[in-house]
């Protein structure tokens, strides 16, 4: 009761919060769904540290949960990122070290001063560094831990490994990875040209073709390699999903209406995170519109932005 009146009250500082969080990377500031997501992890967040808040100790609660929702919002934008890494301390101090490196002459000596660390661990945090900068938007944060919305992507250097096992959420991929068997791992292996041990990435130009992938396994066609394959990335997807390292829509074409050979209009299911109740999504290709009919999981907040993104492709790939 005490934390509703709080929140109440609360209530315009959060949104202003998370509105300037928002903004920091030039994204959209009226993205409704993702505002209400950050609100719902700080609120989480502020509940959960509630039962460690002691008045005796002279803070007031919102004084004492400040340092915290910032956490709940670098932690949503953790888990959102193409990149990651084990821990929310990790992600500072590989933030820090982007400012180190954006800011600084000498960014290994400040950053092992700062963390009274090793050289050693410091050249390890800029090689992750690095390694984010050469795949997507890299916005750094200050001295004070908040971001600064300036990119700094800007190295024109590629490290494979670095990507591999730094840009994506490494520890969520293989332990996904190792739950399959070892065909389905051969396939996605040689099929998109990585190695899973070392982190090398070869090129696509000399990676087999299914046709090579069925002799390896004898007693497979060509076709049956290539459905072999697509099941083991579908198996893998949904143990991604399930780890929390990506999300997923799955389709399934219910009915549809050709005109001249062509598909002219069509009903699709969808799912979102490949678990719970369908939702249904009526298509138009003819005007190139779409209306959502059921919500999966009858969720107007979360599943809304799944049925956007079906919308999104279906349209696109039936106007190619």
């Amino acid at each position: 009761m005490y934390f509703s009146f709080f929140l109440h009250h609360y209530e315009p500082q959060l949104n202003k919060r998370t509105k300037s969080f928002l903004g920091v990377d030039s994204g959209d500031l009226y993205d409704t769904d993702r505002f209400i997501d950050i609100k719902l992890s700080c609120r989480e967040q502020m509940l959960q540290k509630l039962m460690d808040y002691d008045p005796a100790k002279g803070a007031e609660y919102a004084t004492y949960i400040f340092p915290f929702i910032r956490d709940a919002m670098l932690r949503f934008r953790m888990g959102e990122e193409k990149w990651s890494v084990s821990s929310l301390t990790n992600y500072k101090m590989v933030r820090s070290m982007a400012w180190l490196y954006h800011n600084t002459k000498d960014a290994v000596s400040e950053f092992a001063k700062k963390y009274n660390c090793d050289l050693a661990l410091a050249e390890e945090y800029l090689k992750v560094v690095r390694g984010i900068r050469n795949q997507q938007p890299f916005y750094v944060t200050g001295e004070d831990g908040e971001e600064t919305g300036e990119d700094v992507a800007l190295d024109d250097t590629w490290n494979y490994a670095d990507i591999l096992w730094n840009g994506i959420q490494a520890e969520k991929v293989q332990r996904a990875f190792e739950k399959l068997n070892y065909r389905e791992q051969t396939l996605l292996e040689k099929r998109l040209a990585i190695c899973m041990t070392c982190g090398r990435v070869g090129s696509w130009k000399n990676r087999p073709t299914f046709e090579e992938l069925a002799i390896m396994f004898e007693g497979s066609t060509a076709s049956g390699a290539e459905r072999a394959y697509r099941k083991a990335v579908d198996k893998l997807t949904e143990l991604l999903v399930a780890e929390g390292a990506l999300h997923a829509v799955r389709l399934k074409q219910k009915s549809k209406t050709k005109r001249k050979k062509k598909i002219a209009a069509a009903i699709y299911e969808y799912q979102a995170d490949c678990d719970g109740e369908w939702g249904e999504i009526s298509f138009n290709f003819e005007n190139g519109t779409a209306e959502i009919i059921q919500l999966a999981d009858w969720d107007t907040m979360i599943t809304k932005c799944f049925a956007n993104q079906a919308i999104s492709y279906l349209l696109n790939v039936n106007g190619r």
